[in-house]
């Protein structure tokens, strides 16, 4: 069971419990309903409080967050293989590889990344509810952040800045703005289009490489819309390198050439500023060098973008 402590500011003095648990503290009303009937959910000054109870400055509230059930399988799962950027009581932070879906779902069962985080968590005596701030595509790598408990995710929720990479089959000079709606032709299926019937997204791009058949971009986005940066590119006639879905195979990578290579966020509890990265996977890194086959980059391009060369170390 995780525990947090609170000490009300001045600001604060005089005001309901919930009034501090909604606004100060961002609890959502889901998770103040669950602790208010929790055995010491809510503690004032180490006894039981009600809600609607007034608070002095200087006081201490403490929460005692209600463990979760074990939500998924995780038999057969290697846990020493998931690869770690960041992990505390609050959060863990995991460079996703290409190529594994999110969550299970009919087309993927016991082999995602939900499986794997909970062998992990098992193997440490814990049991947590997949809860990723944001998701990714099964053929996008890079990193997920995922909340342990329902107070750090709804801190987070939309407070995170994410950095992509992609490589575009065109040539990109400069930086720019794409602004399409997407949207889903059939229920049924995943694929996205443009369209004005569609959802309003937003792309922002700039180069870091430039070549005569693709570039290297560094992208953020708006908007957070599913397969947004493959569809924007897409209509516009330069689909990601790989992407098997809105653009042509290839043999050299398989997948998409998308990564998510950083993430910044203020750490939910802590207060704490974090900026985490994670390293190109070699065979998106290795279409940035030179070869025997397709040159996209001019020679004194380097292999890879300087600010995801290397991974930063935090400890855990």
């Amino acid at each position: 069971m995780r525990t947090l402590h609170f000490t009300v500011p001045k600001s604060d003095d005089g005001k309901k419990v919930l009034h501090f648990l909604k606004k100060s503290a961002g609890l959502s009303t889901k998770l103040i309903r669950r602790l208010k009937v929790e055995e010491n959910g809510i503690l004032l000054n180490g006894k039981p409080t009600r809600t609607v109870d007034l608070l002095s400055a200087g006081d201490l509230l403490t929460l005692h967050l209600p463990e979760d059930k074990e939500m998924v399988s995780y038999e057969g799962f290697d846990p020493d293989s998931l690869d770690i950027l960041y992990e505390d009581e609050d959060i863990i932070v995991i460079n996703k590889p290409a190529g594994m879906a999110m969550h299970p779902s009919h087309n993927h069962q016991g082999d995602t990344l939900a499986n794997l985080l909970a062998a992990y968590l098992a193997k440490q005596g814990k049991t947590c509810s997949f809860r990723a701030v944001g998701r990714l595509d099964k053929g996008t790598s890079g990193i997920v952040v995922c909340a342990l408990h329902s107070f750090a995710a709804s801190r987070l929720q939309g407070n995170i800045r994410k950095t992509y990479y992609a490589i575009p089959a065109g040539k990109y000079e400069g930086s720019g703005t794409i602004r399409e709606p997407i949207f889903r032709p059939d229920p049924m299926k995943t694929l996205r289009t443009t369209d004005p019937r569609g959802v309003p997204a937003v792309t922002h791009w700039k180069a870091l490489r430039t070549g005569e058949e693709a570039s290297l971009l560094e992208i953020h986005l708006e908007t957070g819309r599913t397969h947004q940066i493959r569809v924007h590119f897409a209509s516009l006639g330069t689909p990601l390198i790989g992407d098997r879905l809105y653009g042509i195979p290839r043999d050299d990578i398989s997948h998409q050439a998308l990564h998510c290579g950083k993430a910044e966020f203020i750490h939910p509890y802590t207060g704490e500023k974090l900026c985490l990265e994670a390293p190109l996977p070699v065979d998106f890194s290795a279409l940035l060098q030179e070869g025997e086959g397709e040159v996209f980059f001019p020679e004194n391009s380097l292999k890879s973008p300087d600010v995801v060369e290397a991974r930063k170390d935090i400890p855990k």
